[in-house]
């Protein structure tokens, strides 16, 4: 799951469901399918699985408070022989995604010395896109839609 989040600044969750958690990280330009482009995703803490779908207005005072709409779904297979959280736990992690918007290989990599920053890179399958821009779906139509709610707690 991806969710647009306008919060202190602008960007996108990026969601993988992991251990019983959503494994998490918040990319600042949006995730891209241009084949060979790498964004900046920098790791946050696990939230729940209750969260997956959340779309609504985080209240002002809470953590993360703007609004949140799901900006894609689907499913990911992970590749390679490894636990999923093993290789994840050694910075490199090559997946395929079947969303709506996202599908096709990526892999997360750790950045060197760095323990929350990471790469989101696309890799080049037929599923690339050499026009591929990120689109905000936080519209004001889309955002009357949306009610001031709490979201579901995080899993930390």
């Amino acid at each position: 799951m991806v969710q647009e989040h306008q919060a202190s600044h602008h960007h996108y969750d990026f969601r993988l469901e992991m251990g019983g958690v959503l494994k998490s990280w918040a990319i600042p330009k949006g995730p891209s399918m241009k084949a060979g482009r790498w964004r900046l995703a920098i790791e946050v803490p696990d939230h729940s699985l209750s969260y997956f779908g959340y779309e609504g207005i985080i209240p002002r005072g809470s953590y993360g408070a703007g609004p949140v709409i799901v900006w894609d779904e689907g499913t990911y297979r992970p590749l390679g022989e490894e636990d999923p959280l093993e290789q994840l736990a050694a910075g490199h992690f090559q997946f395929q995604l079947s969303g709506k918007k996202l599908k096709g290989t990526f892999t997360l990599h750790r950045m060197k010395g760095r323990d929350r920053e990471w790469l989101l890179i696309k890799k080049r399958d037929a599923f690339s896109k050499s026009n591929w821009e990120t689109v905000s779906e936080l519209t004001a139509a889309r955002l009357k839609r949306l009610k001031v709610k709490s979201p579901p707690c995080q899993a930390h």
